[in-house]
């Protein structure tokens, strides 16, 4: 009456001796040290890859820091070259470092590259947008649209180029917020580096200022400013009274500077303008601020 108690009892112990005997028939030590010689060998890969990426670097900036110019144009060009560079050889050494830690691993990648339905996977996946961004980037660079150093407008993002990637343009913006733009997003890029900038300043005045009076005061003060800034190309052209959209009377200079100049030789020269009408008694009313109206 008690021989199937004693069965419910037995059979847990010969299910754990069969694990037992199967556990003693493992070669641990073994195991532990094909685990430990590859995991030895990745660190190695990582450590020698790690090593070759920061000499080519290194080799790379002493080869262009070697051939930089004088011309700014000549050095932005070489800059953007240069970031380019590095980037290609950064991806390159990448994927050789990724492809010997999975061949330590025992992974098939040449199989796995060569396989058409994991590279339609792969397409699948983004590939498209990938490929597109390289595309883009290479007549980026083929039709010298932008390099690095250039303030541009791109869209929305407004700032200096920073760096020309095989994926992606950096903008710093003027308050330092890093932009990443995929280059396949890049459709209009507009470049004000390229060519002299149009400065303008608007005064704006009342129909009882004097302006003679305040042409003089502005002439005056640009034959004192003019010789402290070698940017500014050519003579500032005093264009006198005008008016703008909105019917304000306004008394415009305009002048040229070299490009990247023309936002701080227009805040030099609009505080110097102010300070002189002022000493000079002219009493000059501030800008109207539109407001927007109460729904």
């Amino acid at each position: 009456m008690f021989a199937p108690y004693l069965l419910a009892v037995d059979t847990p112990t010969k299910q754990v001796s069969v694990w037992v005997k199967l556990a003693k028939k493992i070669d641990w030590q073994q195991i532990i040290i094909n685990i430990g010689g590859k995991v030895i060998e990745i660190v190695l890969f990582i450590l020698l890859f790690w090593i070759i990426d920061r000499l080519g670097k290194r080799l790379i900036h002493h080869i262009f820091i070697s051939n930089a110019k004088t011309s700014d144009t000549a050095n932005n060009r070489i800059s953007t070259i240069y970031t380019l560079t590095l980037n290609i050889y950064h991806y390159i050494i990448m994927f050789f470092g990724i492809y010997a830690v999975l061949s330590v691993l025992g992974v098939p990648v040449g199989t796995l590259i060569a396989s058409a339905g994991i590279f339609s996977v792969a397409l699948g996946l983004g590939a498209q947008g990938f490929v597109s961004d390289i595309v883009t980037g290479f007549f980026i660079l083929l039709e010298d649209q932008i390099d690095v150093g250039d303030y541009v407008k791109i869209e929305a993002v407004e700032g200096t180029v920073s760096a020309i990637g095989l994926r992606t343009t950096q903008v710093t913006s003027p308050d330092g917020t890093l932009n990443f733009i995929p280059n396949r997003r890049i459709l209009i890029i507009s470049n004000q580096s390229r060519n002299d900038m149009r400065v303008l300043i608007d005064l704006p005045i009342l129909t009882a200022t004097p302006v003679s009076q305040l042409t003089s005061v502005i002439d005056t003060t640009n034959v004192k400013l003019v010789k402290q800034y070698p940017d500014i190309i050519g003579e500032p052209d005093i264009q006198g009274v005008t008016t703008q959209a909105d019917g304000t009377l306004v008394f415009r200079v305009q002048f040229y500077v070299k490009n990247g100049m023309q936002f701080a030789i227009q805040r030099d020269f609009l505080a110097a303008y102010l300070d002189a009408a002022k000493a000079a008694g002219i009493t000059l009313p501030s800008p109207r601020v539109p407001l927007s109206p109460v729904k």
